[in-house]
């Protein structure tokens, strides 16, 4: 469930690894931890771009895979390495969730996902525009989680829900919602908290978003969630 753009030196023959990573883990990046003495969640969801030397060649043909897909020039990677830290500085936060209204094609999507897929198929965009040739019968594939919710229903920043002047009533609803996926918990733990989060978004057909630093309310729909393998083209010129 990782994506990455390695490059290598025809100069030189020495190769480099381009990716987009959760700072604190995916987990910590898709739910908050929730405090006891403190009422708003704490989000560990900060993401950013890391580039060096070398790549896991190993890791990659065994978990994955490692294809050429373009050749660029000198001048090329260059603009490129520019606008990797332009990128990186631009979007800070990692999000898990793609959100849509169903599983048609052409359904509405509510929240678009940014994560380590989505900073290959940006940087790919602009090698497409710095004038970068692919090769079209790469086919590039992609994982994806999706939420299928009704027309999504904001309910404010952490401000205005948590502390003093807040909505107790909401915060203390958001705070049940996220307790069940919390970390460090025993096997029974884990079993009632599996079927805590199954009674809240399928039967209750609740989930509650954090995008963007704002609360979202999502009335979910049938399928509720999945998670794809698809393939998005590379760019043609």
């Amino acid at each position: 469930m990782h994506d990455a753009i390695g490059f290598k030196s025809s100069l030189t023959g020495k190769n480099y690894t381009a990716e987009w990573y959760e700072l604190f883990q995916l987990g910590n990046c898709t739910f908050p931890h929730l405090r006891s003495d403190i009422e708003e969640p704490f989000w560990c969801n900060q993401g950013a771009a890391c580039f060096f030397e070398g790549i896991d060649d190993e890791h990659w043909r065994t978990y994955g895979t490692l294809v050429p897909v373009a050749t660029i020039s000198g001048s090329m990677f260059n603009q490129l390495a520019k606008w990797i830290k332009e990128d990186n500085n631009t979007g800070i936060y990692y999000e898990t969730w793609t959100v849509r209204e169903s599983v048609a094609p052409n359904s509405t999507l509510w929240f678009d996902s940014y994560d380590c897929s989505k900073f290959v198929l940006r940087t790919y965009q602009k090698l497409s525009e710095l004038g970068a040739t692919f090769k079209k019968s790469v086919q590039t594939n992609y994982t994806r989680l999706f939420l299928y919710s009704g027309e999504p229903v904001y309910l404010g920043n952490g401000s205005s829900i948590f502390g003093p002047h807040g909505n107790k009533s909401l915060a203390t609803e958001i705070r049940k919602f996220y307790f069940p996926y919390r970390p460090h918990q025993s096997f029974k733990e884990l079993l009632l908290s599996i079927l805590d989060i199954y009674g809240k978004s399928v039967l209750q057909k609740t989930f509650y978003l954090f995008y963007n630093f704002e609360y979202w309310y999502l009335p979910m729909k049938p399928p509720y969630i999945t998670i794809t393998y698809e393939e998005i083209p590379l760019p043609s010129r």
